[in-house]
């Protein structure tokens, strides 16, 4: 074995450790409702999308191999690396890969663990940009395209985390406001059930645009990887095992879910109601749909939480907890930037050693170490599918019914308190 591959290896296991960390860090975006509203139980919800991941990574490959000419340039447009970096092995590349992804895991776990969501794309694309930048100067990074029309990082990634909560938000907001006028008069008992079974609806579609998406960027970045190890020559197809590594990595990231941000982004910002997760889900579902359609990547982890906070704009008597959602606009602002100087200092760190066996195992050292400090430090105070829907002032929460069955009026009649 040269060291060549084990440096690949080192990629790949790195590659599908993001994956993973996708998995689980995305689970509120499609989730958090149902779960919230006790459309379905905690575990089902999480098996449920689990699943609907899984099947969505086979779905859709399009645009998996030229997925980070959005932000970097590293690879040309159909794919193949740039030829600069594919000397000794394409070591050049394979480091930059290499620390792109530390970035964007250690900013993935991090938020995890103070429970904020933040877009995993964004993290990614964050730790590939310090990475891109410490590797080949500012002029290695995509940031405005050619100005014919949105690309780059400007129009591709922050136009995107900008306008994407508010039109989902507003979508939300009309959504619930309208369902609330319509069913106006009509007895819980009879809305109830009805409403659960269309979140689980919504919640479905989502996690299924969630595993066709998301698991397309680390299949590129694999891919990628083989190429310019020599191991892989097409740069039109994806080997049937990174497909199916990259589905099961994330569909067994969701499955285990990320308790945290489930419970934030569900009981966090306000007191979700049935009928305020059908409009939420309904409109996240909507509002990524829509952009996939028309060719706008868009953050599912900005949609779901613009639509949950929009759901609670236009619920009449709703109390938004305002101050929660502005911890989680900062750490939107911040994630670019965050990953981007991990990914740096992982780049340097490795590129200082040689670059080469030593310094990529080096930086995949430290990522375990840091992974299995802050994994330890979440042990402290656990968050799992037992407490997950704990009153956000700390009160326990009823046992949620099933779909099929009524669950207690009190919590469409009591309006949600003030955070302390």
């Amino acid at each position: 074995m040269t060291d060549t591959s084990v440096v690949l290896a080192l990629v790949v296991v790195t590659a599908l450790g993001f994956d993973f960390t996708n998995g689980f860090h995305d689970t509120a975006n499609a989730m958090a409702t149902s779960i919230a509203t006790g459309a379905l139980r905690p575990k089902a919800a999480v098996a449920l999308s689990g699943i609907l991941n899984l099947i969505g990574a086979f779905l859709s490959v399009e645009v998996a191999l030229t997925v980070t000419n959005a932000v970097v340039k590293i690879q040309s447009s159909s794919g193949a690396p740039r030829p600069e970096l594919l000397a000794d092995g394409g070591s050049a590349l394979l480091l930059i890969v290499l620390a792109g992804l530390v970035g964007g895991i250690v900013w993935n776990l991090l938020t995890w663990l103070l429970g904020l969501p933040s877009s995993s794309s964004h993290a990614l694309f964050g730790g590939l940009i310090g990475a891109t930048v410490a590797g080949l100067g500012w002029a290695g990074v995509n940031w405005n395209g050619d100005g014919s029309k949105l690309d780059g990082v400007v129009g591709k990634v922050i136009l995107p985390a900008l306008m994407s909560p508010v039109i989902a938000g507003v979508v939300a907001a009309s959504g619930t406001w309208l369902i609330y006028r319509v069913t106006v008069g009509v007895a819980q008992r009879y809305t109830r059930h009805g409403f659960r079974w269309g979140q689980i609806g919504g919640a479905s579609l989502i996690s299924l645009a969630h595993g066709t998406n998301d698991a397309q960027k680390t299949m590129g970045v694999i891919t990628l990887a083989l190429i310019a190890a020599g191991d892989w020559t097409d740069t039109g197809n994806i080997p049937f095992w990174v497909k199916a590594a990259c589905a099961v990595a994330i569909g067994l990231g969701t499955y285990l879910g990320g308790w945290r941000i489930i419970r934030s982004l569900g009981k966090g910002l306000v007191e979700i109601t049935p009928r305020q997760g059908l409009a939420a889900d309904s409109a996240s579902a909507t509002v990524i749909l829509a952009s996939s359609h028309l060719g706008f990547a868009l953050s599912t982890t900005h949609v779901a939480t613009g639509s949950i906070l929009g759901s609670g704009v236009g619920r009449p008597g709703a109390q938004v907890r305002w101050r929660v959602a502005g911890r989680m606009f900062a750490a939107w602002l911040i994630t670019l930037p965050a990953a981007a100087i991990v990914g740096a200092l992982m780049w340097w760190i490795g590129n200082l050693l040689g670059g080469g066996l030593v310094g990529s195992t080096v930086v995949f050292v430290i990522l375990l170490v840091l992974a299995a400090s802050m994994y330890l430090r979440s042990r402290r105070v656990r968050v799992d599918h037992h407490n997950v829907n704990d009153d956000w002032d700390g009160a326990p929460a009823a046992e949620p019914a099933p779909a099929g069955e009524p669950a207690p009026v009190a919590v469409e009649s009591v309006p949600a308190r003030a955070a302390s």
